[in-house]
């Protein structure tokens, strides 16, 4: 199978099949990794505003060198900045920290289906600065399907990218089949999973996904890492992934996916993997309320 380096939105333009996430990074962090990962082949960096580090992105998208038309540069706005004006505010403040005066994308954080109403002005929002020329793509993330299908009646752009948890034990097939019959990109957070201890047949259970001999035994095959394998198992299901690090080595690693090929056993070995391990809060219950619940 080709798998390609950019994939086709609904809308025509393209997106990176592999990008830099910075969720967690530190300020001098945040330079350093999204520099280094723009001169070693990387062209995709994430961010939002509520990560806080959105003028360290734009830092080092500077120190990089690498020319803006080259790049593909994605930000979203937080719950509190959802409405007919705040959310242009916030796209404004933000393409001031990244130092740019357009975003490739343009995401909606969280749903928020307690004040849906609101998600869909930000949404309505997000249309006008489409027109406005301030953003190529809009989107949104951790929308279910019955969620999406709310958001497009009541919309006029069907999203070109829904960002969701995904990963080899949590596999959201419906989520990746309605994406699929409309158009939409499916692009992962979380792609590599992570250290889980809420199974639901087993909560005393430390479960990591890295750890997983399958995993393990198709990954010493190829003389490549079990996150490695993930990686190439996501972009073979035609899916987008932005892994986060702060390591140069590991940055390098998860680019390093597109000189092996899975084969169609391998594959249906890791999409048997499947326990339904949500790692976040489902999103028909997160909203800026439950967030204040829980401190």
């Amino acid at each position: 199978m080709n798998i390609p380096n950019f994939y086709t939105m609904n809308n025509g333009n393209l997106i990176p099949s592999i990008g830099l996430g910075v969720y967690l990074a530190g300020s001098q962090q945040t330079v350093e990794s999204v520099t280094f990962a723009l001169k070693n082949g990387y062209r995709l960096i994430d961010t939002a505003s509520v990560y806080g580090n959105e003028a360290e992105v734009g830092e080092g998208i500077r120190q990089s060198g690498i020319e803006r038309g080259d790049l593909f540069i994605t930000t979203k706005a937080w719950l509190s900045e959802y409405g007919s004006v705040l959310t242009p505010e916030a796209c404004k403040a933000s393409l001031a920290k990244l130092g740019t005066n357009y975003l490739d994308l343009y995401l909606l954080h969280w749903p928020s289906p307690r004040t849906f109403d609101k998600t869909i002005e930000a949404y309505k929002a997000a249309e006008l600065l489409v027109e406005m020329g301030l953003v190529k793509s809009i989107g949104i993330c951790n929308f279910t399907p019955t969620l999406l299908e709310s958001l497009m009646q009541e919309t006029m752009v069907t999203p070109a990218v829904n960002q969701i948890e995904l990963h080899p034990y949590f596999s959201q097939i419906e989520s990746s089949k309605f994406h699929k019959e409309h158009g939409i990109i499916t692009q992962y957070w979380s792609p590599l999973g992570g250290i889980y201890t809420n199974h639901p047949a087993n909560p005393e259970k430390v479960i990591h996904l890295l750890r997983d001999p399958i995993l393990a035994d198709i990954a010493n095959q190829y003389d490549k890492t079990p996150a490695q394998v993930v990686l190439r198992w996501h972009l073979a299901h035609g899916h987008a992934v932005i892994p986060k690090s702060v390591n140069p080595e590991r940055i390098l690693e998860n680019m390093a996916i597109f000189d092996f090929e899975l084969t169609s056993e391998e594959m249906a070995n890791i999409d048997s993997l499947n326990q339904n391990l949500r790692g976040s809060a489902h999103p028909d219950i997160f909203d800026l309320a439950f967030l204040s619940d829980r401190g």
